[in-house]
């Protein structure tokens, strides 16, 4: 009997999934006379197709059918095969939007749930002793104390609100930051300064394990961000330890500062430790809350450091401590001059470009706020969270004018997505974007096929300047 084939022009039968399915048990039995139905099985043809399939896995459905002469005889068969990738696609997206439904309800009702704890109990705190107080006949002691307790409740109640702004903004792209030299040590000292008190009286001591060189402790990077990011992580590491010491430690490797505060506290269980930076969670998940805190630290942390260019994670192990590492780029700037030159343009023709822009990035704050750069020139953002999502984006729009793209990224990495769009269209701006400038990093880019570079953090000027000299002829 004749190759099976599909209307693609793929033998199905060089499969070596098809050959592990022993497909020719139902080639024989609808020689016996039986039809045969074989539902959604998974195929990667090898040689390329009409439909440009070529290494793409596929979902097939096979029907084979008997045909009988006069004498009803089997004599021949007819092979059918239905492409139904695109429903199990379907099928999976669903799955996936209601597992993210589920997800969404359960955080919003953990979240209810916090912010009903870290508002009500200091507001129980700063009522409680404020009707003591009312009713008078206290000793001057007690009156102090209840002052002081209030306050406490307040400041409390102020930071966890401070926590909910902050998130929303960053999540709505409306968080400023400004980029100025900044003393890096200097910044580490006002660390030691503001919680060395605290610790001490906690029965811990506070150390600064590793300072810069004076040269090259001056950076360009957002002086507040990075105090409250040492400060989320130091307060983090008080709450979570209560005895030994906590550490805080930078030092400079190639061009960007790797950071790290070290505790000696309860750690953090392995399968807490992916979900610690998100919003509303802490380490105890349980019902019994045996530390206070909305669980935003750690989550608006992560979203500075993302923003600022660089990466955070963790080691940790329970009952031994845990340590939290960041990064920070060595910021360089564009040249003065031409950064100036440029802005004069493009500052009065920017909504002249009317761009069709592919954003390609895995963190949602840093595609959120790469989008809202964008708008003003741009009359269609399609956003893609992977390399794989990037190339099956320009595939169905290939009249893309301008694409970002993240070099790190899981499945398919920039350079991988970049190399396959280059074989759909030699000509598309691409414009890589990273968390470092280290030394070979723009040429890989741009081996990759990319048009041009830049590095985390993104900022407007500097973005709309790059992009304007790429499409300066739609404005001239």
């Amino acid at each position: 009997f004749p190759a099976s084939e599909t209307l693609f022009h793929f033998n199905i039968l060089e499969s070596e999934t098809i050959r592990n399915m022993n497909f020719m048990k139902y080639v024989e039995r609808a020689y016996q006379g039986e039809p045969v139905s074989i539902y959604d099985y998974q195929f990667t043809p090898k040689i390329k197709t009409m439909s440009g399939y070529l290494g793409r896995q596929r979902w097939l459905s096979t029907r084979i059918y008997p045909l009988k002469n006069e004498c009803n005889e089997v004599t021949h068969i007819v092979v059918t095969h239905e492409d139904t990738t695109h429903k199990k696609e379907a099928e999976q997206r669903i799955i996936e939007a209601k597992e993210k439904a589920e997800e969404s309800d359960r955080l919003k009702s953990a979240f209810l749930g916090n912010m009903s704890h870290e508002i009500r109990t200091p507001m129980n705190g700063i009522l409680g002793f404020i009707d003591l107080l009312k009713q008078g006949g206290i000793d001057e002691t007690d009156y102090n104390l209840y002052v002081d307790l209030i306050e406490e409740s307040g400041s409390r109640m102020l930071n966890t609100i401070e926590d909910i702004i902050d998130i929303s903004k960053l999540e709505a792209g409306q968080m400023e930051f400004i980029i100025s030299e900044t003393n890096i040590n200097v910044e580490i000292e006002r660390i030691f300064v503001e919680f060395q008190a605290e610790i001490e009286q906690n029965g811990m001591q506070l150390v600064i394990a590793k300072l810069l060189p004076t040269y090259e402790a001056i950076v360009k990077t957002d002086k507040e961000k990075l105090h409250l990011i040492l400060k989320y992580l130091v307060k983090n590491a008080i709450k979570f330890n209560n005895k030994g010491s906590i550490e805080i430690n930078v030092e400079k490797k190639e061009d960007y500062l790797e950071f790290y505060v070290k505790d000696s506290g309860v750690g953090i269980p392995e399968d807490k430790q992916m979900i610690i930076f998100d919003h509303f969670t802490q380490v105890d998940m349980g019902d019994k809350r045996s530390y206070e805190g909305a669980g935003l630290g750690l989550s608006i942390s992560k979203a500075y450091v993302n923003i600022l260019g660089g990466e955070i994670w963790l080691e940790s192990e329970e009952n031994v401590g845990s340590v939290f590492y960041f990064t920070l780029p060595c910021y360089s700037e564009l040249d003065d001059k031409e950064l100036r030159d440029d802005m004069l343009d493009y500052e009065l023709n920017e909504n002249a470009m009317n761009l069709k822009v592919l954003i390609v990035e895995d963190d949602d704050i840093s595609m959120n706020f790469i989008e809202l750069l964008l708008k003003p020139l741009s009359k269609e953002i399609i956003l893609a969270k992977n390399g794989a999502e990037a190339i099956d984006a320009y595939r169905e729009n290939q009249d893309i004018d301008l694409i970002l793209m993240d070099m790190k990224m899981p499945e398919i990495d920039g350079y991988e997505a970049t190399r396959e769009i280059r074989k759909l269209n030699k000509d598309v701006i691409i414009i890589a974007q990273t968390a470092y400038s280290l030394i070979g990093d723009r040429d890989k880019s741009i081996e990759a096929g990319c048009s041009d570079y830049i590095t985390k953090p993104i900022f407007k000027d500097k973005l709309i300047s790059l992009i304007f000299k790429h499409f300066k002829y739609l404005v001239q």
